[in-house]
């Protein structure tokens, strides 16, 4: 029985010990949970949060949470379990050049990245996704409004990701799913 409790509670150590090695070493690349709190802060602060910042902010154990300030995104569901052909076709029509596709539902925000998609990508679709949550007016105008907006501040935000050590050109997102035509 001793034993047993000496080997539960070395094992507990031992996830707790490697759980604070993990969250100790700053992670620079794009994934969806450091995006949405990038996010947040950006547009809360207008500053810039580090990797560094960020390490103990991550939620190692849980880390599909979605974030409100940051628009309730979701990243890597199926395009044909987010939406119908016609209304994909409706969104690229409005923006044709991009590589994501947002479907906004009433808790959340659905976003599908292109194959290719890189991180810049993912963070243009996230801005989109969290101005438009902020908006009041009907889906094509908040699209429009959210998509200039975040044309705006896309070369500040890179720029001092970039001078914040940030890695942009990649976006991991695991098993996530993306499209491709």
């Amino acid at each position: 029985m001793l034993q047993m409790v000496v080997g539960s509670l070395l094992s507990a150590i031992h996830i707790y010990s490697t759980y604070e090695e993990m969250r100790s070493a700053p992670i620079n690349t794009l994934n969806p949970q450091r995006t949405a709190m990038i996010v947040e802060d950006f547009l809360k602060t207008g500053k810039v949060s580090s990797p560094a910042d960020l390490r103990f902010r991550e939620d190692l154990l849980f880390p599909g949470r979605m974030i409100k300030g940051a628009g309730n995104v979701k990243v890597g569901r199926n395009l044909h379990k987010v939406m119908k052909p016609s209304k994909l076709k409706q969104l690229k029509e409005i923006l044709p050049d991009e590589k994501f596709v947002l479907n906004f539902g009433d808790k959340s925000t659905d976003m599908v990245l292109e194959q290719n998609a890189s991180g810049e990508d993912a963070l243009r679709g996230w801005l989109v996704a969290a101005y438009a949550s902020l908006a009041t007016n009907q889906e094509v105008e908040m699209i429009e409004e959210a998509y200039e907006k975040m044309n705006t501040v896309m070369p500040t935000l890179l720029s001092e990701l970039r001078a914040k050590g940030w890695h942009t050109d990649r976006f991991l997102d695991g098993t996530g799913s993306r499209y491709g035509f």
